[in-house]
């Protein structure tokens, strides 16, 4: 099984999280930050200061790892939030490439999720604040879906999966490939500790190679 991780965005929301995940299971984790202060430095996570645009850089930080988690998020304020998530995930991609790693496991939005034939993102409804950041992961899906190198998995979270529900890991979900997983009160919710819990379930069993899931209660 993989033992060592290098996680992307490991001081963000999810990042923080998928790193106290890999922890409590013994991975030893590289945890790849903009400012490694931010950083708790343990035995087995060692902060690297990387810039992620720097392809080169980022490949020789990443050698060595058995996989990567990519949890990077260009800033939901940034005015600029469209072409630096999508530049940035691009370059993230091909720095994975560069480094040698195989397997590789991204965060992108509930946007691309699909109801009634029609993604979440082009809805009348969908809130205009992270609409930008929600249509550059959709983009950034089908851009991967092109990838035959890695052995992908894109990870689309809950619609609800936001600072209000965190605080509980229950290490139970339920999954879907293309729709949203919906409650019996036709909520599609999942705590941030759950959202890690998913994705080191799916570094470990590999279900969803090639291909986009998503999980909620």
């Amino acid at each position: 099984m993989s033992k060592k991780v290098a996680v992307i965005g490991a001081t963000g929301f999810v990042g923080t999280q998928v790193v106290k995940e890999l922890e409590s299971r013994g991975y030893s984790v590289d945890a790849i930050v903009r400012d490694i202060s931010k950083v708790e430095q343990k035995e087995n996570v060692v902060a690297k200061s990387i810039d992620i645009n720097n392809i080169d850089e980022l490949a020789e930080g990443l050698k060595g790892n058995d996989a990567v988690i990519n949890t990077f998020n260009a800033g939901w304020t940034n005015p600029n939030l469209y072409n630096d998530f999508l530049n940035g995930s691009k370059n993230i991609e091909k720095a994975v490439e560069k480094s040698g790693v195989q397997r590789f496991i991204t965060v992108g939005g509930a946007g691309s999720l699909f109801i009634d034939g029609k993604q979440l993102v082009d809805g009348p409804d969908f809130p205009a604040d992270i609409k930008p950041g929600a249509t550059a992961a959709r983009d950034y899906l089908n851009e991967i879906k092109k990838n035959e190198i890695l052995d992908w998995t894109f990870f689309s979270p809950a619609i609800e999966m936001h600072p209000g529900t965190a605080g509980i890991r229950t290490g139970k979900y339920r999954t879907s490939l293309e729709s949203p997983v919906f409650d019996e009160n036709g909520r599609s919710i999942l705590s941030v500790e759950d959202v890690a819990v998913a994705l080191v379930d799916e570094l470990e069993q590999n279900n969803h190679i090639r291909e986009r899931f998503t999980a909620a209660y």
